[in-house]
């Protein structure tokens, strides 16, 4: 059985590369995940562009895992020599886009779940949710169907890890800044430049260092990342606009990391959005004590998924590498799919059995 749903989840990967889905432009994808249970005569529920499914032996007074992972993919950059639709199995390498993110995991999950579908007197109930909109924390992804799933107790988050754990991951806030000025001549002394007003802001945020330091995630970082002034040559700007890219640890939540950038900077500033914060389960959480007896290695993610649009204790774990995401000829290796099945089943035996 074990084999034959590892062949499936090649299979259903190969399918999923040849099938654009941008985020927001997932809908194909969703139909081919609801197709592919729909063979199986296993039922599935679906909201947009989200589709789940629950374990066949259901008992609502049971706690509940959530296996979950997305099939939504950035745009191929221009560097692709490949075509990023066509799946290319070369030297043990499944290239295409989304195949490492996160195809490999949603693929290696759905194997998981069918291993587990059938079995009765289950410890816990399951959910796997194949959710939309991941690459921009979307609206539309996993927080408009996380209601729709019952309370969840915890759950695995499918990312390429190496199949190592994730137990913290940082939170993201983007601010956007703005210097005032006074137009002018700049052939005359006149106006006050917008340019220079916000060079001490600019310094400051190069320069600060938050005091709390996680153990995990490290320093709560910073970075200018845009920066836009002026209209022609001859005319002193009055106005200079920029964006700081804030990834923030444990120690900090998104509103006081902002409290701070306001306390110090004269800019006038305002934070996109602040629900993208940290998140972190504990060591001692039962699916972690499960993952340190098969000796995983575990380690804080500087790299934000949907664990940071979910309220209960969340794992990040899967095959890949996370150095592969987002890249030209993207590709996971098929033996990784193969292991990483083995290790999310081994995993929930340890922790639901």
């Amino acid at each position: 059985m074990l084999q034959k749903l590892k062949i499936e989840s090649i299979e259903l990967l190969k399918t999923h590369i040849s099938i654009p889905s941008f985020s927001k432009e997932e809908n194909k994808t969703a139909d081919c995940v609801q197709s592919f249970f729909q063979k199986k005569s296993i039922p599935t529920f679906r909201k947009g562009n989200n589709v789940w499914i629950k374990n066949k032996s259901w008992n609502d007074s049971l706690p509940t895992i959530l296996l979950n992972s997305h099939h939504d993919t950035v745009r191929p950059v221009k560097a692709w020599t490949k075509n990023p639709h066509e799946p290319l199995i070369e030297n043990g390498k499944l290239f295409g886009l989304g195949s490492n993110d996160a195809g490999g995991c949603l693929v290696s999950l759905i194997a998981t779940f069918l291993f587990f579908y059938e079995k009765e007197n289950l410890n816990y109930n399951i959910i796997l949710a194949a959710t939309a909109e991941e690459e921009i924390s979307g609206k539309n992804g996993i927080a408009s169907v996380v209601d729709d799933f019952g309370k969840i107790d915890f759950g695995i988050i499918g990312e390429p890890t190496e199949m190592k754990m994730a137990i913290a991951e940082k939170g993201l806030m983007v601010v956007d800044g703005i210097a005032k000025g006074k137009a002018g001549h700049a052939a005359r002394e006149e106006g006050i430049n917008a340019i220079y007003e916000v060079l001490e802001d600019l310094e400051w945020i190069r320069n600060y260092k938050f005091e709390k330091v996680s153990d995990q995630l490290g320093e709560t970082k910073m970075t200018v990342t845009q920066i836009n002034s002026g209209t022609q040559h001859n005319v002193v700007p009055d106005a200079c606009s920029f964006v700081i890219d804030v990834r923030t640890n444990e120690k900090y939540s998104n509103q006081a990391a902002f409290a701070i950038l306001q306390k110090h900077l004269k800019s006038t500033i305002k934070a996109r959005s602040f629900r993208l914060n940290s998140s972190e389960i504990p060591l001692t959480h039962p699916l972690v004590q499960s993952g340190l007896s098969l000796d995983l290695g575990y380690f804080g993610s500087p790299t934000l998924s949907d664990q940071a649009l979910l309220s209960f204790p969340t794992l990040k774990i899967g095959c890949g590498n996370s150095a592969r995401s987002h890249t030209a000829d993207e590709f996971i290796y098929l033996k990784e799919i193969e292991k990483g099945i083995d290790i999310y089943i081994e995993l929930l035996v340890k922790t639901i059995l």
